[in-house]
């Protein structure tokens, strides 16, 4: 392991630098390869002349300091608390060495790029202020700054700390056994920096990114609402086909999330204004996981959902070639988003098959699943204004990526209609929602599943159509939207919660 021990006292002979040489002594006595930066000895201006740090000129102390941290795997950051904080050569050294383009790099005004991964750090912070106390009453100000935003921020995480108070008024004994302890401490590196759980959760949370368990609570819905619907009708309810049931549902969106990084990496590459809800997870795009792991994992996932489609045609009373018929359409075409030969996404038919997969498609295999047929008009009428309700979700969703996809050739449908047009769809979507769940509502059965409570989505989504007309009115229409996006996606809840509560 590669370490760097940044001393950020300003005199030679303080208790700090007897800390930072314990450090050393422990780290170097496990194996590790120590470089020291002792920042008094470093010349550099402390502070920032121009209005942006990285084009200041940079002496070379902070070229060699940036250096070191680029060569170090795990930092370690020993100073004192003053008045709260670190002391002034601590802090010039932070506002001249992380600066963007070296610790992070801006991608757009919310989002940024962690340069510093992923490497790990060690704070030995000492004061005079007892621990608690410094984090009741002040905050804990030192520590959170430089941890959380410092060196989280730019992607160097775990953070270690080690707090050492209240040194003023301390004995000689408690100083060497401080003493020790930090020597321990840079010992422990023998085993790495990293808890087994660490390493576990370092390689689980990447997989986690890619899955986007975010989008998945809406097929649950839909899909709880085709079972329930058969309940209703018929008396008849098996949960051990309802969990196997969900779980190939649950199988087959993996996959397919999973197959729309795969073939939309070069899109998401070009991709700069991606969020939450748009441009793939980006664990491709960011190296965390290879082409190759990801292409495992469907093979893998693929098995268990041939597995569980053989189980789940056993044990449900439909008949097997009905199971198998609807889970293969399905998959079919739900994969076929992105994946070619129809790469549905790529011709304009992406967010209607975003729609049907999550609308009719779920609700009728909860409906089959159960013991239903195709044939029944229950279902579908229930997938009708839930299918208007997500398209202009969908649809804004390509806003943010719009660039990026005009870029890949990939005609969604705010690419072909331009920003503007496809925002007046997604308002007509929003009307059909509304319109529909209206007409429906005077059929006994389907009043049924939505009732009156239904006719609250109407305010709701008049606040969506007013968002709309607000960013069509715009001259200079933003990339991000996330605040639309959320709004849109929550109006699919009422066509999804108020459904599913009441059938169950």
């Amino acid at each position: 392991m590669k370490v760097l021990v940044i001393l950020g006292h300003p005199r030679s002979d303080s208790y700090c630098s007897a800390l930072a040489d314990a450090y050393t002594r422990g780290a170097q006595a496990a194996g590790a390869e120590v470089q020291f930066l002792r920042l008094s000895d470093l010349d550099f201006e402390l502070n920032v002349l121009v209005p942006s740090p990285q084009h200041q000129f940079t002496e070379p102390d902070i070229v060699k300091a940036k250096e070191l941290i680029k060569w170090a795997d795990h930092l370690v950051f020993v100073y004192p608390t003053w008045w709260g904080n670190m002391p002034a050569l601590m802090k010039g050294f932070v506002d001249r060495v992380f600066v963007p383009g070296f610790a992070f790099y801006e991608i757009q005004p919310d989002a940024f790029e962690k340069l510093l991964k992923p490497r790990t750090a060690q704070l030995i912070i000492t004061m005079d202020t007892p621990v608690l106390i410094d984090r009741i009453i002040n905050g804990a100000p030192s520590r959170r700054s430089m941890e959380n935003a410092t060196l989280k921020f730019c992607g160097v995480s775990p953070v270690r700390k080690m707090l050492l108070s209240p040194i003023k008024h301390s004995t000689q004994q408690q100083k060497d056994l401080w003493l020790e302890k930090v020597y321990q401490q840079g010992y422990a590196l023998r085993n790495g920096v990293l808890t087994a759980r660490e390493r576990f959760l370092q390689k689980l949370m990447p997989w986690i990114q890619a899955i986007r368990l975010q989008f998945y609570p809406m097929t649950f819905f839909a899909y709880g609402i085709g079972a329930f619907a058969y309940a209703k009708l018929y008396d008849s309810f098996n949960w051990t086909v309802f969990l196997l049931g969900y779980l190939v549902l649950f199988l087959i969106e993996v996959i397919t999330v999973f197959s729309n990084d795969y073939y939309d990496k070069e899109t998401d590459k070009l991709n700069r204004s991606f969020g939450p809800f748009s441009g793939g997870s980006r664990v491709l795009v960011n190296g965390v996981i290879s082409d190759n792991e990801l292409i495992g994992a469907m093979k893998g996932l693929f098995v268990a959902l041939c597995l569980s489609t053989i189980l789940l045609g056993f044990i449900s009373v439909s008949s097997f070639p009905t199971i198998l018929l609807s889970i293969v359409l399905l998959f079919g075409i739900a994969i076929s988003y992105t994946a070619p030969p129809l790469k549905f996404s790529y011709h304009g038919l992406g967010e209607i098959i975003v729609g049907f997969t999550h609308s009719f498609a779920v609700i009728l295999c909860g409906f089959i699943f159960q013991g239903g047929d195709f044939n029944h008009s229950y279902p579908w009428l229930l997938g009708i204004p839930l299918f208007f309700s997500i398209i202009p979700a969908i649809i804004m969703a390509g806003v943010p990526d719009y660039e990026a996809d005009k870029a890949a050739n990939k005609g969604t449908l705010v690419v072909r209609l331009g920003k503007t047009g496809g925002t007046y769809l997604a308002g007509l979507f929003v009307l059909m929602s509304l319109i529909s769940v209206a007409l429906l509502n005077q059929i006994d059965l389907i009043k049924d599943a939505y009732g009156n409570f239904i006719y609250l989505a109407a305010v709701h989504g008049g606040f969506l159509l007013l968002m709309f007309l607000n960013f069509i009115r715009k001259r200079n229409k933003p990339d991000r939207i996330d605040g639309m996006m959320a709004i849109a996606l929550m109006y699919i809840l009422w066509f999804a919660l108020v459904p599913f509560f009441r059938l169950v």
